[in-house]
């Protein structure tokens, strides 16, 4: 069976309200997509993210005419040598050949990997907090509010962005809010050293509904999150940006996490982004996976997620919750899906069983101008 055509979907969104994290706001939201198409007709979706000229550009000039010709069934060799040249790019190529491959088997994307141990899946609502508003805290607060009321019992908010005292008058007032009921995780971004990490100390030893503190430092800075893990009662969480199994080692080995965050679009393969995870619970490390941008890439973290094996025996509370974008965007919708009562049931049917919304496609459709 060999690549016969391959479509790329770039799209783009204008923000009307900009919003963001401690690397500051985002006016815009992006998604790129693809669909390969064998020579007998079985059609397969994956997704990356990044500039979209430089995406485009390279699918373009040189994946696509790698690519097409060469057998399905070869998926490891060629998102290996992908990953050489953009290993964003071999992601989507991933997930397009997974899906083609558990096509041809007529089975869904779970079964082709094995099977699930579970129907659903947790999530928890991810906000960016930040925004160009000088009410910035009570917008933030509202947008809460309303993750609440549509069911989330699990939200993650941004810190790091403007100075600690802020920030903590911030977080005491979703504090209030949540009324101890609702979980909360708090994600610096990598913005502070130890120092400042340290000044949450205090408050973060007294929420009974604290989840993890994720990212409080560069995650490069191992010998450092042991020492902070050693003085927080905290749970710390990290590693989004990596992109290899190999690059958790040196967290694993030394214990510097209690939860990692791997990124489907960010470990090169879906094959890679799944071995992070088995190699996690080796070691005894939990997984709440960053699926923040990409509507395909967070079902293949869900898929994922159901094919991982609990990390105890403690019933529903033995698989962690995976990040679900609460914010505006609209690719979030691309794929028919959404949660209930901060859960996913795993969608049915062969490859991922959903489809791909085709308007929302064309609608959206990056004219090709550059943006900033």
């Amino acid at each position: 069976m060999l690549i016969r055509k391959i479509e790329t979907f770039p799209l783009f969104y204008h923000l009307p309200k900009p919003y963001g994290d401690a690397n500051g706001l985002k006016t815009y939201r992006t998604c790129y997509l693809i669909r390969i198409t064998t020579d007998l007709g079985v059609e397969g979706w994956g997704e990356c993210v990044d500039w979209l000229p430089t995406l485009h550009k390279g699918f373009q000039e040189r994946i696509i005419p790698y690519l097409i010709g060469k057998s399905v069934t070869d998926r490891i060799t060629l998102v290996r040598t992908l990953k050489k040249w953009h290993s964003r790019s071999s992601a989507a190529v991933s997930m397009a050949l997974t899906e083609i491959m558990a096509k041809t088997c007529n089975v869904s994307v779970c079964d082709f990997w094995g099977g699930k141990f579970r129907e659903s899946v947790p999530v928890y609502a991810s906000f960016q907090s930040y925004s160009d508003e000088a009410n910035w805290q009570k917008h933030s607060l509202k947008a809460i509010e309303q993750a609440i009321h549509q069911g989330f019992d699990k939200i993650k908010v941004k810190i790091g962005g403007k100075s600690i005292h802020e920030d903590q008058q911030h977080i005491k007032m979703v504090q209030t809010l949540l009324q101890e009921k609702i979980g909360l995780a708090l994600d610096a971004n990598q913005s502070y050293d130890i120092i400042a990490a340290l000044r949450w100390q205090s408050m973060l030893d007294t929420w009974p509904n604290f989840l993890w503190f994720e990212e409080p430092l560069e995650i490069s800075r191992i010998t450092e999150y042991v020492w902070l893990r050693s003085r927080l009662s905290a749970p710390l969480a990290g590693g989004e940006n990596l992109e290899k199994a190999a690059d958790f080692m040196p967290i694993f080995l030394q214990y510097a996490l209690d939860f990692i965050t791997p990124d489907t679009l960010h470990v090169a393969g879906i094959d890679g982004y799944r071995e992070t995870l088995s190699l996690a619970r080796s070691f005894g490390t939990r997984v709440t996976p960053h699926s923040y941008d990409g509507a395909l890439s967070r079902l293949y973290a869900i898929f994922a997620h159901a094919c991982l094996e609990p990390w105890g025996k403690m019933g529903e509370d033995s698989i962690e919750p995976l990040e679900w974008d609460v914010m505006d965007n609209p690719f979030t919708k691309l794929i028919g899906i959404q949660p209930s009562n901060s859960e996913i049931s795993i969608p049915s049917g062969t490859g991922i069983g959903l489809e791909i919304d085709s308007e929302m496609l064309a609608f959206y459709q990056w004219d090709g101008n550059s943006y900033g």
